[in-house]
């Protein structure tokens, strides 16, 4: 399964280093991996020309998120219950930005996509809905996005998972996407991302997202590798009988597995 990535279109986005300095108008076109799909068990993968997954969709449940990883990238509805305004970084096949936008009625949904192919894929594909009122998909560097003035200090969360058809890591990893990450957020705005835990990424990652965040969590690894981090913009005391609950309600309004979100928090606070 994915789950793992790096970069063809990396030279195409802001990183830490000497690249950093170079300027947009520098920048080169990226050149994006072909959009490939293969179907199993009535589940529909998405791929950059390679074995590797990058989303899934189950064919008699297109609104479902099929794979954990992407569950898990939810968690931070154990703390927000009626977000305004939801941003996923990489479109993926849409699952995220799906449910969010039919989970969430009252909510704002964003989408931010670099690859045109992997917008029409979704949308021929995916059952990805048109944009409307409420749903706002953009062809766009996520570099870009999150620096962008006009969209700091607005969304309840954000939810990153940026990789492309090598699968080495996220292509954007440095602090200062992290810091323009947390820019973004509201004062309780929470951030989940989607990190390779057997590679070397995984800690720059960490530490960049500690660098931006006041308090970074990880859950337990999923699939080939998946370990989802929760960034926190303000540190929260956890309270786990709260949380339980909360993990109840939600388990009974969209049947996501919430009690092993919580138990994977608190193994992370603690690990003994």
């Amino acid at each position: 399964m994915l789950i793992k990535r790096k970069s063809i279109e990396a030279e195409a986005n802001y990183r830490s280093g000497p690249k950093a300095a170079v300027t947009q108008k520098a920048r080169r076109k990226p050149k994006f991996a072909p959009v490939t799909l293969s179907e199993l068990d009535g589940v529909r993968f998405l791929h950059f020309g390679t074995e590797w997954v990058q989303g899934a969709m189950r064919l008699r449940k297109p609104d479902a998120i099929e794979l954990e990883y992407a569950q898990q990238m939810m968690s931070w509805m154990l703390f927000i219950q009626e977000p305004q305004h939801l941003v996923q970084l990489g479109l993926g096949t849409g699952a995220l930005t799906k449910f969010c936008y039919r989970q969430f009625e009252a909510a704002q949904v964003t989408a931010v996509e670099l690859n045109p192919s992997v917008i029409a894929i979704c949308e021929s594909m995916f059952k990805l809905p048109q944009n409307d009122e409420r749903l706002n998909v953009l062809e766009m560097d996520a570099m870009d996005f999150v620096n962008d003035e006009n969209n700091h200090g607005h969304f309840d969360a954000m939810q990153v998972d940026l990789y492309d058809a090598t699968a080495r890591g996220p292509v954007l990893d440095s602090a200062e996407f992290y810091q323009a990450c947390a820019n973004c957020l509201n004062d309780e705005g929470i951030l989940t991302v989607n990190l390779f835990g057997d590679h070397p990424s995984y800690a720059r990652n960490l530490k960049a997202l500690r660098f931006a965040f006041d308090e970074v969590l990880c859950l337990p690894e999923v699939h080939d590798g998946n370990v989802v981090a929760i960034a926190f913009k303000q540190k929260k005391k956890l309270d786990f009988t709260a949380l339980y609950e909360r993990a109840n309600d939600i388990k009974a309004s969209t049947r996501l597995p919430a009690k092993s979100w919580v138990n994977g928090l608190k193994a992370a606070c603690d690990p003994n």
